[in-house]
């Protein structure tokens, strides 16, 4: 007579190794939702400071005075990849005039996205 031995996992081990994996995901998941948000501040910081001093060269360039509108078209010589967009929203940064730091129109007051921690 041969005594046949079941081989495989009960119920009780299947939904153990789900718990586990439900409780490392609930830790997880909050820590990458803030370094991202924080990846995508920093991004937005970096590329409202590089049209700002695209703004500086092109004054610098061509003379341009305090208060004077700028465009798109007339930064984009001076930025290696063309006018960069927000990460956040991918909307086109608001210039502002020569003087004046550009605002991103997806933050808060003052032009700078804040952490939210």
């Amino acid at each position: 007579m041969k005594i046949q031995s079941k081989h495989g996992f009960t119920l009780v081990e299947i939904m153990i190794v789900v718990a586990i994996i439900g409780l490392l995901a609930a830790i997880a998941l909050p820590s990458f939702m803030r370094s991202r948000q924080s990846t995508q501040t920093n991004t937005c910081l970096n590329n409202l400071r590089l049209i700002s001093w695209a703004k500086d060269q092109l004054a610098l360039e061509t003379g341009l005075p305090f208060g004077q509108a700028v465009v798109n078209a007339q930064l984009a010589p001076y930025l290696k990849k063309g006018i960069p967009t927000c990460p956040i929203g991918a909307v086109v940064y608001d210039l502002r005039t020569i003087g004046e730091n550009p605002l991103c129109p997806n933050a808060p007051m003052g032009g700078i996205h804040l952490a939210i921690l």
